[in-house]
């Protein structure tokens, strides 16, 4: 690469660092010390000497490259002493032409944060990244707990419980309340068979039959300690959700009034009212987005926050999620444009959300169904994904509420489109398209 002047510079007082787990390796500009490398360790007093030394060396801006969360206590040092930290992607930097071998990793981190070449990764504000770790963590116990309840059904299904034939959710009330009694040493399936609740399809002689089963003590053991393992999770999980409530509870700058608007069920219930939490941090109800239910909002709210200024506009928020097709042009023919792959936990609530509207009647639905006609079904959930992420980024920039116009609206709307072109198609080829009349 051709040496730039450094009244070329974007950054002239910029700083590379290689960030490790035990050591992080740092540049500054060759004009600022006669020493521009340097080795700092990972300790707390290191990191302030780092700070130190970057704004004993006028360093104003700073790029990070890292792998897994060792950036994280780097970042949030420098940032408290007022140095701009970006953190970039280390594939950006590979695909810049002219580095030399000899030169460091921190090095040429450095010359090219100072040339403008680097793009940063995009970080929430403060109070957002406690709310996405407080939610993420969240996610991890239900994660965990799911993991025990498997464990659970093995047992019973170890001591041939059928209670999966007879109960659409063994953690619901009445399985719940059956599997705390065999814990507690009751072996009589007809006693058990008291604990089914009135709403149970299953009649209390089925049930009975269910749980009619061998009662091997290694089976009991594992029963025991995995409820012992699913109750002790749960307790994190009120914790959890508590925290949650109480964080969202300063956010929210005014009482959106949601009305009486049925939502679809969920197995995961929330000790507050997620979806008025929610309305009232973002100052929209995102809810109304078919496929978006109070758990999916949570999971989108806190990974991005209601402030998408940071966005140039909506399809920068799209690429940024992963959901624009991909831009592989080579001699005017296109060689891909799958979308890029992305661990983004906002695009996985949306693309889940794309999903649940496979046999939904409104117009999101119809269109999904739509696209599934032409394409396979991963590309039209994408498709679909990104619809729900525009309308996410207007309702938040603009306060859109979101209104279904219904299937019915959609159909006839596609019907009218269908017919104009193909009135433009027979105009085209000298021909006039004259709709028949259906006697009713």
């Amino acid at each position: 690469m051709a040496m730039r002047k450094r009244e070329d510079e974007v950054f002239p007082n910029a700083a590379g660092i290689d960030v490790g787990a035990s050591s992080h390796w740092v540049a500054v500009s060759r004009h600022a010390t006669d020493d521009p490398v340097r080795e700092f360790g990972a300790m707390t007093d290191d990191l302030n000497a780092l700070a130190d030394w970057l704004i004993a060396c006028g360093v104003d801006a700073v790029a990070l490259e890292s792998t897994g969360v060792y950036w994280i206590p780097v970042y949030e040092v420098l940032e408290q002493r007022g140095l701009k930290v970006w953190l970039v992607d280390a594939r950006q930097m590979k695909y810049v032409p002219g580095r030399k071998s000899d030169v460091q990793d921190c090095q040429w981190l450095q010359r090219l944060m100072s040339l403008g070449l680097l793009r940063a990764a995009w970080r929430p504000d403060g109070e957002v990244c406690v709310v996405r770790a407080v939610a993420r963590q969240r996610e991890v116990l239900l994660t965990e707990q799911a993991s025990w309840v498997q464990r659970i059904q093995k047992a019973l299904v170890q001591m041939n419980l059928q209670l999966t034939e007879v109960l659409t959710d063994v953690m619901g009330m009445t399985g719940q309340a059956i599997i705390r009694a065999i814990v507690a040493g009751e072996r009589d399936a007809k006693v058990l068979a008291r604990h089914r609740h009135s709403r149970v399809k299953a009649s209390a002689e089925e049930v009975t039959r269910a749980l009619t089963g061998n009662w091997r003590e290694e089976h009991l053991f594992v029963l025991g300690q995995a409820l012992a393992m699913y109750d002790h999770i749960a307790r994190h999980l009120a914790e959890c959700e508590t925290k949650l409530q109480a964080l969202l509870g300063k956010l929210g700058q005014c009482q959106i009034d949601l009305g009486k608007v049925p939502r679809a069920g969920s197995k995961v219930r929330a000790e507050f009212d997620v979806r008025q939490v929610m309305a009232n941090w973002a100052g929209v109800d995102l809810t109304r987005i078919n496929g978006l239910g109070a758990t999916a909002v949570l999971k989108i709210l806190s990974e991005i926050g209601p402030d998408l200024s940071r966005f140039a506009n909506v399809k920068h928020f799209c690429s940024w999620l992963g959901l624009c097709p991909g831009t592989k042009i080579s001699g005017g023919k296109v060689l891909a444009s799958g979308t890029k792959r992305s661990a983004n936990r906002a695009r996985q609530a949306l693309k889940m959300a794309a999903m649940s509207l496979s046999h939904s009647d409104s117009a999101l639905g119809a269109f999904y169904r739509r696209l599934c006609t032409r394409m396979d079904k991963p590309r039209a959930n994408t498709a679909v994904a990104h619809k729900l992420a525009r309308m996410v980024y207007f309702m938040l920039t603009r306060g859109e509420a979101f209104v279904d116009q219904g299937q019915q609206h959609y159909e006839e709307q596609q019907r009218q489109r269908s017919i104009a072109a193909l009135k433009r198609r027979a105009t085209a080829l000298g021909f006039q398209v004259n709709p028949i009349e259906v006697a009713t």
